[in-house]
């Protein structure tokens, strides 16, 4: 069995995995196509002191689909509302490589582990201090550390910039 990708409507992804699963089961494709996935990763933020997590899609508009390559399983899935065509040439799918796809596969298991934390800050870019010791001091980003969740910000104190680093959920834009 071989993963292939398959390009679909925008935004519908979940839509059209749902509705291509339902018709494997009712045609009995069981055999052929195996598993159908929208690649997601998980995703922590905080928003208004709030923490939430959410599940981003990697590649928006393409779904992945194990499976055997025959006319009737390439046949039920174009046939499928939503669907587009697979990623290839000549009108004949081509298989991922089995590299890439372990690796798409283990980094959505770790995802579902341990989110991954979504911090919005760019270098250069003005912050205020909202927690902390530098409580109110505004700032100017010097680094992100997104695995650590750590933001860089360089705090002007006596007269001197300092650098200091805090948790991303301690910095707010201006």
């Amino acid at each position: 069995m071989d993963w292939y990708v398959i390009r679909v409507q925008s935004g519908k992804e979940e839509k059209v995995r749902r509705g291509l699963e339902k018709r494997i089961k009712e045609a009995g494709a069981e055999e052929l196509i195996h598993r159908v996935i929208v690649p997601t990763e998980t995703v922590s933020e905080i928003k208004g002191g709030k923490k939430r997590v959410s599940k981003k899609k990697i590649f928006p508009g393409y779904i992945m689909v194990e499976m055997e390559p025959t006319d009737e399983a390439l046949y039920l899935i174009r046939e499928t509302p939503g669907v587009g065509d697979f990623v290839g040439a000549h009108m004949r799918p081509t298989p991922m490589e089995p590299h890439e796809v372990q690796r798409l596969l283990g980094d959505m298991e770790r995802q579902a582990e341990t989110p991954k934390l979504k911090i919005d800050f760019q270098k250069g870019e003005s912050v205020k201090i909202k927690e902390g010791p530098f409580e109110n001091f505004d700032g100017i980003v010097d680094e992100v550390y997104p695995e650590k969740g750590l933001v860089r910000v360089i705090v002007t104190i006596f007269s001197r910039p300092t650098p200091v680093e805090l948790e991303y959920w301690q910095v707010e834009p201006i």
